[in-house]
């Protein structure tokens, strides 16, 4: 598996949060890593998968405060859902994830804001994580 199939996946179930009750995400997380959409995907991987978006999940109200320090006039709470699952998955790759280089984090959330967020998705992503990337350095 490729890394941006890994962190598609992971967005993925980041995304799903926001739409179901904490009691029903762990079974709607087996569904979807059940799905025929990773079929080809060895349980290693769906594995993977899910354990990288608990850990992004685990980092929420650390990320969240980050954004709302940062997004100024913007609120999470007021945020499209899927700018605030990329925003999310990407701060935790810059925090958390030795591997992934900031500038590589913030351009996979832009590109993954290409394919599911809105027109002004992929400018507003970028804008908030290079202010906070430039804030840290």
């Amino acid at each position: 598996m490729k890394r941006r199939e890994l962190r598609e996946h992971t967005f993925k179930l980041v995304f799903m949060k926001e739409f179901y009750a904490p009691e029903l995400l762990e079974e709607q997380t087996k569904l979807y890593l059940e799905s025929e959409e990773l079929a080809d995907y060895t349980e290693e991987e769906k594995e993977m998968i899910k354990a990288r978006a608990q850990a992004v999940l685990e980092n929420t109200e650390e990320a969240d405060t980050l954004i709302n320090q940062y997004a100024k006039g913007w609120q999470t709470r007021r945020m499209a859902k899927v700018d605030l699952s990329l925003i999310r998955l990407a701060l935790y790759e810059i925090r958390h994830d030795e591997t992934v280089p900031a500038k590589v984090a913030i351009n996979e959330a832009v590109e993954l804001a290409k394919q599911y967020g809105g027109d002004d998705s992929p400018s507003f992503i970028n804008g908030i994580l290079g202010k906070i990337v430039r804030a840290e350095a």
